[in-house]
């Protein structure tokens, strides 16, 4: 979004007249930034065989979906459900990978009759999956590597107390039942946790994986996950993907020449794809001022945008009503039931009821995490696509809080 003669745009368009056409709140995203990102992390690792699988879980519309299918990556899925949108929105099964955690044999056994990559995180699961198809279908195994990475401990997943991966202390028991069952090991998988700032995490869980690597001789790809942090606001750290790839390039060639193989280096972004290409714009309802604070309260609340109730994150607040008027303070809520608040005393340009204030990288989990909560409706959801606007969820109603609902007679 960018400020161009006292208008906010996004890729040339207006943001106020895209919030009085559809309404708020409303969600917006942009394909461009999209692209860029994707780019960027692919000419990262420009010596490098390298497969990027977007992690659908971040903003799962299908159209997001298809538009991510046309740049060339694959799907990174933890549901069956999410396998089913994958391929109805064109990705090849093939290029879906299924990493789903603590779900029953049976929907692993559906993914399997899709065809897409299995990926197991637990011992029990992989044992009952060998005993089924042997050989016959090839397995990834995600390992947890007991690394404590990612900037909140609810996004942390690769440390000891994690439910995820399977123990890099049982790797003996994983070979007898892979031994014991004949099978055909494609792949290795780890992911240690989210907002990973510091790129020594990944060759430190880059170099556990390797050294595993080596007792699998059936391998195609090896997938690290993700995790890669994007800015918040200005001045903020961001992983740097470009010094990764360095670094983890030459590990990685290295580990192919002594393995005498080429092998196929997969990650599955989600945020880094999509966070700052999403937008959240919500209208102030009310001015409200206190003894002690200014409240901004918006026609949206935590039903819509649970970040930063959920994981304390920050999102810039900017009044794209007024973009010119001096900031004051102002602690930003929502009209939830509950202390649904977006910001505790942020500068922003001075507010009036009616204003349109928007959130910034909302592009990943905040309508995927929406609910209906308070029975709200879900806001529409907008895409634009070389300067153009198109409606891509229409704003829920009333009758569709009620249509999987069965009334009695009392």
């Amino acid at each position: 979004m960018e400020l161009n003669n006292n208008i906010y745009q996004i890729d040339g368009l207006d943001v106020l007249e895209i919030c009085s056409k559809y309404n708020t709140p409303l969600y917006v995203y942009e394909t461009k930034k999209i692209e860029e990102q994707y780019k960027r992390l692919l000419n990262a690792f420009p010596n490098t065989k390298v497969k990027i699988n977007y992690a659908c879980k971040a903003l799962s519309n299908i159209n997001i979906l298809k538009f991510i299918s046309k740049l060339g990556a694959g799907l990174d899925t933890v549901s069956i459900q999410e396998v089913e949108l994958g391929l109805k929105a064109g990705f090849s099964p093939f290029d879906i990978i299924y990493t789903p955690n603590s779900v029953s044999l049976d929907e692993i056994v559906r993914a399997v009759e899709f065809s897409v990559r299995i990926n197991i995180d637990n011992i029990s699961i992989l044992e009952q999956f060998g005993h089924i198809y042997g050989d016959k279908v090839p397995v990834c195994i995600r390992i947890n590597p007991h690394i404590l990475a990612g900037g909140n401990s609810k996004i942390s997943t690769g440390h000891i107390d994690s439910k995820f991966g399977i123990s890099i202390h049982q790797m003996r028991h994983v070979e007898r039942v892979i031994q014991a069952n004949n099978m055909h090991i494609e792949g290795l998988h780890m992911h240690t946790g989210s907002d990973i700032l510091d790129v020594d995490v990944f060759i430190r869980g880059a170099n556990i994986l390797l050294d595993l690597a080596m007792d699998f001789p059936e391998l195609e790809y090896i997938d690290f996950g993700s995790g890669f942090k994007v800015p918040y606001k200005s001045g903020d750290i961001s992983t740097d993907v470009e010094s990764l790839g360095v670094k983890l390039s030459d590990r990685f060639n290295n580990f192919c020449s002594e393995y005498g193989k080429d092998l196929c280096l997969m990650f599955e972004p989600g945020k880094f794809l999509v966070s700052e290409a999403g937008y959240f714009f919500a209208k102030v309802n009310v001015i409200k001022q206190t003894t002690a604070t200014v409240f901004a309260g918006l026609d949206s609340g935590m039903n819509h945008f649970i970040r930063p109730m959920f994981y304390d994150a920050y999102h810039h607040i900017v009044n794209v009503s007024k973009p010119n008027n001096n900031p004051r303070i102002y602690t930003v809520v929502g009209y939830i039931c509950e202390t649904d608040t977006f910001g505790w005393d942020r500068k922003i340009e001075e507010i009036s009821e009616g204003d349109i204030l928007c959130f910034q990288n909302a592009g990943a989990y905040c309508f995927s995490m929406s609910s209906n909560y308070n029975s709200r409706l879900k806001p529409a959801e907008v895409l634009i696509h070389q300067g153009k606007d198109y409606l891509i969820r229409e704003r829920e109603k009333l009758e569709d809080l009620l249509k999987n609902q069965k009334e009695i007679e009392f």
